[in-house]
């Protein structure tokens, strides 16, 4: 396995790592609120790369045999001018977008992706990482806890019945 830096061949292979995600997140939702639309195959993807190229981010993949089994996505976190009135706003980095292909988990895949994304953002002198996880996704919540994340923040959310 070799990380590489996103390079446009691959896109489709970005593409069905994304729709995987979006299937296992919609198989784990409690709520019933995510939804794979029609048009998120075709524009997800631009978005992230858009998102990462407007924010000094990086998208790296784990490739074998040609084929991509794993990508992570991040950037560098914009604060607003007012921001600073209720925040420290050190330096951080943000994962936007880990996946492992089901076929390639519990491979180290996850951690080199990691590892690659963590090395990226202290080059760009980041002070902290956040990532934002799905709360019924346990499988990750449990691999960023293996990593060392904690959590920093809780959204609650309650359904208003009529």
């Amino acid at each position: 396995m070799e990380i590489i830096e996103y390079r446009d061949p691959y896109l489709e292979d970005v593409r069905n790592l994304l729709v995987e995600l979006e299937e296992y997140l919609l198989s784990v939702d409690q709520d019933e609120l995510d939804q794979l639309h029609p048009e998120y195959r075709e524009k997800m993807a631009l978005l992230d790369l858009q998102e990462i190229k407007d924010h000094q981010g990086k998208c790296f993949l784990a490739i074998e045999n040609e084929k991509v089994i794993g990508l992570i996505m991040g950037i560098i976190v914009p604060f607003s001018e007012f921001d600073y009135l209720d925040y420290k706003c050190p330096k951080e980095g943000e994962i936007t977008e880990l996946i492992v292909s089901s076929k390639a988990r519990s491979k180290g895949v996850g951690i080199a992706l990691m590892n690659k994304m963590e090395d990226y953002f202290k080059s760009q002198n980041c002070e902290y990482i956040l990532v934002d996880v799905f709360a019924y996704n346990r499988i990750g919540i449990n691999f960023y806890h293996k990593q060392g994340y904690h959590p920093r923040m809780h959204v609650e959310i309650k359904k208003i019945e009529r």
